[in-house]
């Protein structure tokens, strides 16, 4: 399959503005694709991982991947849905503009990659540069009537954020004229703004210039909720936000109905290979072997191999009970969402212990759940009621892990 063939077999195509025209330019030599991304946090997201993984499949069709970061769009704000971006402060851009850079440089390598600021070029351009080279050439009636912007007329929109259009035009005809850019890839929330660019450059460079546009569909779950907002908590590519472990776990645990839509978005296998996990999904579901498959893909492309042999590493410490030897990082890492409570380092015997940390509502219950068995001090199993816990003896003195009957986890810190 060609590029387009393969997107759309992936469910990953949702417009092209000519897809004869760009499947010529691509196979007359190598051309250049971007996405743009504005640094509006210090690492990206899922919901940027949508766009970048098209604009990878480019890159390993033989084309140049190249990634703009939105130094000075991501000063002004891009238009929301309902409301204006929250304005950052200079010096936490170049932070958030380090932060993303690291990142995309890390998921597409050196080779046929450029990443570059379009600070460097329209940070020096005047107001009247601004309207007397493109101003013109955009008409107010065409603008209005994007998406975008006709969805936030009634609620208002700044003049700020009507600009947006026009400057992420001028994006792309930079880009194609010095990077040999013809592709645009982007959200089909972008469609407008991706076309505007590619009128820019047939207004500029004459109608026959080569330049394209292509979005990807809205990205939903089974559901019908907006893919990778999990109960409002964004998985983010920034391991330190999001640990390999916690986002091994977010693709282990998609289920059956998402499997297979996302095994074609966010993997390379080949087509005959997804067909064959999603073979094992009906008749095998129990297995989870295309969950687990997309867990290592996924995290393999954004963390690496290391990473995914780690997160296994705990996911069999934990589902075998073998936690005694887990170290702090791995115990903060994976029970950071159980319920938790303060508790000083001194010794404290485990009836008073349970209490004290809310794991039990009694000592009555407290000592009837010790003598039942059914409570486990990091990974050892309570049956005396006069047995003493020492914080200082598991996970570097910093937590102790209590599990009450076979799920019920609760976490100690030490303070």
């Amino acid at each position: 399959m060609n590029f387009i063939e393969d997107l759309k077999w992936r469910g990953a195509l949702n417009q092209v503005t000519d897809e004869a025209g760009l499947l010529e330019a691509m196979q007359s030599g190598q051309i250049g694709a971007y996405v743009g991304t504005d640094p509006t946090a210090d690492s990206l997201h899922l919901g940027h991982l949508i766009p970048f993984m098209v604009l990878k499949r480019f890159q390993n069709a033989g084309g140049k991947a190249v990634i703009i970061v939105g130094g000075a769009t991501g000063s002004i704000g891009d238009p929301r849905p309902t409301t204006e971006r929250q304005l950052l402060s200079q010096e936490q851009l170049l932070i958030n503009e380090k932060g993303i850079t690291t990142q995309v440089t890390k998921l597409f390598g050196d080779d046929n990659t450029t990443i570059v600021n379009n600070n460097d070029w329209l940070g020096k351009l005047t107001l009247t540069d601004f309207l007397r080279d493109y101003g013109k050439l955009f008409s107010i009636n065409v603008m209005l009537k994007k998406d975008v912007v006709a969805s936030r007329l009634e609620s208002g929109i700044s003049f700020t954020e009507f600009t947006y259009q026009i400057l992420q035009a001028i994006d792309f005809h930079e880009l194609w004229r010095r990077e040999n850019v013809q592709l645009q890839i982007g959200g089909s929330d972008q469609w407008g703004n991706i076309t505007s660019g590619v009128d820019l450059i047939h207004s500029l460079e004459g109608s026959d210039a080569n330049a394209y546009g292509l979005t990807i569909p809205l990205m939903t779950d089974a559901t019908g909720k907006k893919f990778g907002k999990s109960e409002g908590n964004a998985i983010w590519l920034n391991p330190e936000k999001t640990s390999p472990y916690t986002f091994y776990q977010f693709w282990l645990n998609q289920s059956d109905e998402d499997v297979v839509k996302y095994l074609k978005y966010f993997t390379f296998l080949a087509p005959d290979e997804i067909d064959t996990l999603a073979q094992t999904v009906k008749t095998d579901p129990g297995a989870r072997e295309a969950q687990r498959r997309l867990a290592q893909e996924v995290t393999r492309f954004v963390h690496g191999q290391a990473a995914v042999e780690e997160a296994e590493a705990l996911s069999k410490a934990l589902f075998n009970g073998d936690i005694a030897e887990l170290s702090a990082a791995q115990i903060a890492d994976a029970f950071g969402g159980v319920p938790s409570f303060d508790t000083a380092a001194e010794v404290k015997n485990v009836v008073d212990f349970l209490v004290a940390g809310g794991v039990e509502k009694s000592k009555r219950q407290a000592r009837e759940d010790v003598m039942n068995g059914a409570i486990t001090v990091n990974g050892d199993k309570m049956t005396d009621v006069t047995a003493d816990i020492d914080p200082s003896t598991h996970y570097d003195g910093q937590f102790v892990l209590v599990r009450r009957g076979k799920k019920k986890y609760f976490l100690g810190k030490v303070k």
